[in-house]
């Protein structure tokens, strides 16, 4: 790889980690509290490709001054700079490199979605306990996040749910018995840490479910509990009153929150 290309496919690493972290794009793969750290690292890269050309710039300028690598004061010609300018780097870049390129491509022509249903019935349920159980703020229907209303209906046996109703947003996924869940998908860092969190419907459910639809269901704890098929955690119920198709959220992983 010339030092030209090593410029270009530095800036354009650097372009494309720019975009996609400046716009919603970037929810898809790292948590929000990340894009500064993405938007720094685009910016690093951009500056690297400007330093790459100039250094390149600035060889080639010296290799074709006048008595540049004559004998002389200076001894014999300088056989390494002329190798710079002719061919870009004394110590070309292996082939490689030019897998920088990969990410790039599948970036700018095809965007990879959010994780799915897909993923999510192949992976076990991740709900753990949490410290503690904050009380629920007042208001019928009460909105919760899916995993915070998974936890509450497990580890604290429904108490702080006792006659409330609950509205929880999430994707569809449907199990290999016909089972339909409801799931948001959390993570630590990124889309390569992510782990559902199911959680079963029962009650009014729609007839016609679309796997990785969004919906917001509106219900109540029913006290039930099922075996997630894949790691044997449990995975509670919850009674549909209500349920009806919304648009895939601005974030589509789990806060807590929402």
């Amino acid at each position: 790889m010339s030092r030209a290309a090593q410029t270009a496919v530095l800036f354009l690493l650097g372009a494309v980690l720019l975009h996609t972290g400046a716009g919603d794009t970037s929810l898809r793969y790292v948590k929000e509290g990340l894009r500064p750290l993405l938007l720094a690292s685009g910016a690093v890269l951009i500056a690297t490709a400007g330093a790459t050309a100039w250094y390149a710039r600035e060889g080639s300028r010296a290799a074709r001054a006048p008595g540049h690598g004559a004998p002389g004061d200076y001894g014999a010609p300088d056989h390494g700079a002329a190798q710079t300018a002719g061919h870009g780097t004394a110590h070309p870049a292996p082939r490689v490199s030019w897998l920088l390129l990969l990410p790039v491509l599948s970036l700018v022509l095809v965007a990879p979605p959010a994780l799915g249903s897909y993923s999510a019935l192949r992976t076990g349920t991740a709900l753990q306990r949490p410290p503690a159980f904050a009380p629920l703020p007042p208001g019928d229907p009460v909105r919760l996040g899916l995993a915070d209303y998974a936890a509450r209906a497990v580890y604290d046996d429904g108490r702080s749910l006792d006659g409330r109703r609950v509205r929880v947003t999430g994707f569809v996924a449907v199990g290999r018995d016909g089972t339909p869940y409801l799931v948001r998908m959390t993570l630590n860092c990124c889309a390569a840490d992510a782990q559902p969190v199911k959680v079963a419907l029962t009650g009014r459910v729609p007839p016609v479910l679309d796997p990785d639809g969004w919906l917001e269901v509106t219900g109540t704890a029913t006290g039930r509990r099922a075996a997630d098929p894949v790691n044997g955690r449990p995975v509670p119920y919850l009674e549909v009153d209500r349920a009806r198709p919304v648009p895939a959220p601005r974030d589509p992983y789990d806060d807590g929150t929402r």
